[in-house]
């Protein structure tokens, strides 16, 4: 978890292992091939699937989890691993569902655009002032240091089988930490470490890439987008930028803070660029809570649809993913109020099998802390945020044209 002191350093971690798109959505053409590349949401498929076999009371050792080695001839992983892989993969480092918006917020005239618009861009204007960003330069802050601690628990699980459903409890729990660092414009870099398993992620401000020790490295489809856990109160200025054009949609109560909802959402081209094959990305929502006594972020809610087609027949399988995220112990860091916890809660809801009408539901749960937070650490360059080595290998990245 230490700090990175030199970008040779950075790129002795990594492993020459062929770099793939990486899907936000299950991929729709897995096999029992040992052989085959695993792809993220994988693991959150065959998760579920092992989990419908223990609650149907079926012998989990009889099917072929890819969870083994890469030959097919390794055994399954126990419970609480794969419990752990799909904490990391929904919850470690999810990304915002648009990129940021880079102009200035300039005052607008109501005449010229929506009334929703216009009020989220005075919303979000005291915000940045309940914050204290507004009294900051331009340029003033260049870059940003966090370190922090997370627990995090798969909590329930409830599997039905036509007219049968079965709940299971809570199984694990697991503590870790993170150090993260950004540098603006659009450029990142989170390490994590949960119960044995680190999770590393980055930007360079044009590829978004991650890497677990169970997929390797993967790059993000489509356009660059920001890390969700910065907007968790992080940095005032870039959640600002992410709801540059929300529209605002009312008024709603959270738990004893009445709030004013923005909402921004991923376009149809945007989504499409995201999609691949069988496997078509429906939507991807986000919505911010911002109190109305406080003008500060106090919840964050994002909802990301995907739709399966299967490759034999007409029927089609959604997975939903939501993450609700409530954000809160604003401390003053440098003149900035800066959320120091919070705590998301996540669902995994796989629906659409219509002749069975057979779906799953996964609950988990993450509680984090930040320990320590710093503005323009001195000696952080754009080495720090180089992505691996064979990222640049023409003959590993799709195009962005192909995509």
């Amino acid at each position: 978890m230490n700090s990175r002191s030199s970008s040779g350093r950075w790129r002795q971690r990594w492993c020459t292992q062929p770099l793939e798109p990486l899907m936000e959505g299950p991929d729709p053409d897995m096999q029992e091939d040992g052989n085959k590349k695993e792809s993220s949401w994988e693991v959150i498929r065959e998760w579920f699937r092992l989990q419908k076999s223990f609650g149907t009371g079926s012998n989990i050792t009889n099917n072929a989890s890819y969870y083994g080695s890469n030959n097919g001839g390794g055994t399954g992983m126990n419970a609480k691993t794969g419990d752990l892989r799909l904490l990391l993969g929904v919850l470690g480092c999810p990304l915002a569902p648009i990129p940021l918006v880079t102009e200035p917020l300039h005052p607008l005239h109501s005449k010229d655009i929506p009334i929703e618009t216009s009020t989220a861009h005075y919303i979000i204007q005291q915000y940045l002032a309940a914050t204290g960003s507004l009294k900051r330069q331009k340029g003033e802050q260049k870059n940003m240091y966090a370190t922090g601690r997370v627990k995090m628990i798969c909590c329930e699980t409830e599997i039905s089988s036509g007219k049968t459903v079965k709940s299971l409890g809570t199984r694990s729990e697991e503590s870790g930490c993170f150090v993260l660092w950004q540098m603006l414009p659009g450029m990142w870099s989170l390490e994590l470490v949960v119960g044995g398993h680190k999770v590393i992620a980055g930007s360079d401000g044009k590829i978004v890439w991650r890497h677990t020790p169970w997929l390797g490295t993967h790059a993000a489809k489509g356009r660059q987008r920001p890390l969700r856990r910065i907007m968790q109160g992080l940095d005032p200025k870039s959640t600002a930028s992410l709801f540059g054009k929300a529209q605002c949609l009312g008024e709603k109560r959270i738990a004893d803070e009445d709030c004013f909802v923005l909402k921004v959402a991923a376009d149809r081209e945007a989504v499409m660029e995201r999609s691949e094959g069988p496997a078509e990305v429906m939507r991807h929502v986000l919505y911010g809570y911002f109190s109305q006594k406080s003008g500060l972020l106090v919840y964050l809610e994002d909802s990301h649809l995907t739709r399966v087609c299967s490759p034999h027949t007409d029927e089609a399988v959604y997975w939903e993913t939501t993450i609700g995220s409530t954000v809160g112990d604003y401390r003053e860091v440098d003149g900035v109020c800066i959320a120091h916890g919070g705590r998301s809660i996540a669902t995994v809801f796989r629906f659409g099998e219509e002749e069975t009408a057979q779906y799953s539901r996964s609950r988990m749960e993450e509680v984090w802390r930040i320990d320590d937070v710093d503005f323009n650490v001195p000696g952080l360059s754009l080495d720090y945020f180089i992505p691996p080595a064979d990222i640049f290998d023409p003959n590993l990245v799709v195009s962005p044209t192909s995509q």
